[in-house]
């Protein structure tokens, strides 16, 4: 048995002491799709959560790098619409680098994509706390951990409904991320030349350089920034139409995030007072000193509803993906069995306690280490997925009606030889962390995965019956 998947479109063969693989109900459309995707982006509490550490490495170079992940983007996205209409299932970069890759690369894929869900959601749960400051005090790990639960909660609802209430707070992030333009706009200290001055303030407050190897050091956040347009593939299988609409969200939602995070963090950097408050990186601060403390007040209550949006997406995400692995039998029985359970709302309930309880317990842990983790974790998820778009055209999987992707396969390979630089200039404690993790799974992989590979891992492709309308 060969270790690379059959063609898109079909579905492997059960057991005969097993039922099919279950699949989930679809439910939504591009526009809820697209609000769900987006909310995943969270670009307000990107913005005011991750980017303020961004601001304290690079100084004024923190758009550019921010420009040149998104540009980067482009081509990751061009590959994830052509995948993930290839192979429409909640597994998402599992599913799609199995059925082209191998199992194997599949695997440690999946693999990735547990570190970057597990780390990222209590980390920025926990940014909850700053927000609400203004109105009450609380502690950062029990406001996270409230948080956590709560998008727990609203993860075992129906995906349509999850989709307005994401929707309705998606507005309010749009709205803060504005008024931030506008008021950095207006109140701009400095021309747009400073943007490619790469300062930053030093331990005396005086200017210092950045250097462009510190710049590519941090193009792993910057991918990270934007890395929710993902979403779109896992939401593929209750995606109405996905032969069309994954491709559609997949790009809409990248253009759409990088202006509403690239555009504020722009003004910020032309109206920050000086180089030390751009450094401190407080942008609520700034936003009160450009207005008033009720405009701050405001500002912060909407980016606090932003990270309790981000948590009810990533949950959702999260749990879909431990369906789909569960599902696809990566598991002993009895785990499987539980993680593939649905709900009355057709939401896979156990997958989705299984992802937020324990994300509300880790908001007890100190995971600021854990933020290169991620870097590394995205950028080698990103290099894998590459790699199997680069494939995507080969028989029997060219002739299989999908979205494809211009300058096909130039973009592919440029990507890999990027990405794989971008990797070269992490510090090693990331890298040895992010490869310790990946040889143990390795290491599951050859001692259990591979040894029983009739009746595990067996990654299924949910049948879809649409008539292509590309």
């Amino acid at each position: 048995m060969t270790d690379t998947l059959r063609p898109a479109g079909t579905t492997a063969a059960a057991p005969p002491d097993h039922p099919g693989p279950r699949t989930l109900k679809r439910s939504i459309g591009v526009v809820g799709a697209t609000l769900l995707t987006l909310s995943c982006v969270t670009p307000a509490s990107t913005l005011f959560v991750v980017v303020p550490d961004l601001f304290g490495s690079l100084g004024t170079a923190t758009a550019l790098t921010i420009a040149i992940g998104s540009l980067l983007c482009i081509a990751v996205a061009f590959c994830y619409a052509e995948l993930g209409t290839l192979v429409p299932s909640a597994g998402g970069e599992y599913a799609m680098v199995s059925t082209m890759a191998g199992r194997l690369a599949g695997w440690l894929v999946f693999v990735l994509s547990l570190l970057v869900v597990v780390i990222v959601p209590p980390v920025i749960a926990m940014g909850t706390a700053d927000y609400l400051a203004p109105v009450v005090h609380l502690d950062p790990a029990t406001a996270g951990a409230g948080v956590m639960l709560l998008a727990t909660l609203a993860g075992l609802l129906d995906l349509r409904a999850n989709a307005w209430i994401t929707g309705v707070f998606l507005v309010l992030e749009v709205i803060a991320a504005a008024l931030v333009a506008v008021l950095g706009f207006a109140h701009g200290e400095r021309g747009p030349g400073s943007l490619v001055s790469m300062q930053v303030a030093g331990a005396d407050g005086h200017a210092d350089a950045v250097t462009g190897m510190l710049v590519v050091s941090g193009l792993a956040i910057a991918l990270f920034v934007t890395q929710g347009f993902s979403t779109a593939v896992y939401l593929s299988e209750e995606l109405e139409h996905p032969r069309r609409n994954v491709a559609r969200t997949v790009l809409a939602t990248l253009a759409v995030s990088t202006a509403i995070i690239l555009v504020p963090v722009v003004a910020i950097t032309l109206g920050a007072a000086d180089l030390t408050e751009l450094t401190g990186g407080d942008i609520g601060a700034m936003v009160t000193a450009w207005s008033n403390s009720a405009t701050g007040t405001f500002v912060s209550l909407c980016v606090a509803l932003a990270i309790v949006n981000a948590g009810i997406v990533m949950v959702i995400q999260n749990s879909r993906v431990l369906f789909a692995s569960a599902r696809d039998k990566a598991w002993p029985e009895p785990v499987n069995r539980l993680f593939a359970r649905l709900g009355r709302f057709g939401s896979p309930w156990v997958a989705t306690l299984a992802v937020g309880v324990p994300g509300a317990a880790l908001c007890f842990v100190n995971l600021d280490t854990l933020y290169g983790v991620t870097g590394v974790s995205v950028t080698g998820m990103y290099l894998l997925v590459a790699v199997a778009a680069l494939l995507a055209r080969r028989t029997p999987h060219r002739h299989t009606p999908a979205w494809r992707m211009p300058l096909w396969p130039a973009l592919p390979v440029l990507l890999i030889i990027v990405l794989t630089y971008i990797l070269t200039q992490q510090e090693t404690a990331y890298l040895l962390w992010t490869g310790g993790i990946a040889a143990a799974a390795t290491l599951y992989w050859a001692c259990y995965l591979r040894p029983h590979r009739d009746t595990r891992w067996l990654v299924s492709i949910p049948e879809d019956t649409d008539t292509p309308r590309l």
